[in-house]
């Protein structure tokens, strides 16, 4: 994955760094937890080789301790695509890197807490375990529309054995963005009715390329972080919509 980010601009990478470095310190506070945090984001070739080097300080008061900021800005040169995936793991936003996650994820930590637990596996497995990632992409989805079809507002709705394409366009419909609606542009149908083909293709994917379901020996399964990488924002990017329009559609009652 390294090169597909090498031509991130020397400012962006400086700024990101900074970031990190700061964000890191925030939450960890100590060095012998920061230098912990570090080391749970190396990956360990033939068990022996870590894919970089953590850095210590060598004289001073410090003498011994990590030197994140020596560390990160190795990353930022050699492995950009590394210190992104940090970024996103604590939170902060990566333009043109999955930029959806940080909001997707802290959004369902409120309310959607099903949801959020697989979708923690889901984008931690990316690299070990695509398929795997694939398919907990996809229960995050129907964790959400399960979640949205609580409300009365959708009782109308028969929800059991229903395929997540059926369900997204029933919904859809509640919010009045069905391709029948005269109150939208066609574009924003166009836009509302690709929702339902992005989850129809993500659940065909949990079906037919991993092992959710189950598959005989020689069949095809996902084995490339990049389409993970690609399902994952697909995801991301669906079930935010259906949560926000839904939120700002029936906006929750609260009480004095």
């Amino acid at each position: 994955m390294e090169n597909n980010f090498l031509g991130i601009s020397p400012v962006y990478r400086m700024e990101l760094l900074e970031q990190v470095e700061k964000t890191i310190w925030e939450k960890y506070s100590s060095y012998k937890k920061v230098e912990q945090y570090i080391r749970f984001n190396q990956t360990f070739y033939n068990h022996s080789y870590p894919d970089f080097e953590i850095y210590h300080f060598t004289e001073g008061k410090n003498q011994g301790k990590i030197n994140l900021s020596a560390t990160l800005a190795n990353l930022a040169v050699e492995m950009p695509d590394k210190l992104l995936k940090i970024a996103i793991d604590l939170g902060i936003e990566t333009p043109g890197f999955i930029p959806l996650i940080p909001t997707f994820r802290n959004k369902l930590k409120d309310d959607y807490k099903n949801a959020s637990k697989v979708f923690e596996k889901a984008f931690h497995n990316i690299e070990k375990d695509p398929a795997d990632s694939v398919g907990n992409a996809n229960s995050v989805l129907e964790s959400i529309i399960k979640e949205i079809l609580s409300d009365e507002n959708f009782s109308h709705i028969e929800s059991s054995n229903k395929t997540s394409k059926y369900l997204v366009k029933e919904i859809i419909k509640v919010f009045e963005l069905n391709p029948e609606s005269p109150k939208i542009p066609r574009e924003l149908k166009v836009i509302a009715s690709s929702l339902t083909t992005v989850a129809k293709a993500i659940e065909d994917l949990r079906s037919d390329k991993t092992l959710h379901h189950g598959q005989e020996t020689g069949k095809y399964l996902i084995d490339q972080p990049l389409y993970a990488y690609f399902v994952v924002n697909a995801c991301a990017t669906v079930g935010l919509f259906l949560i926000d329009f839904y939120e700002n559609k029936f906006p929750k009652k609260t009480s004095i």
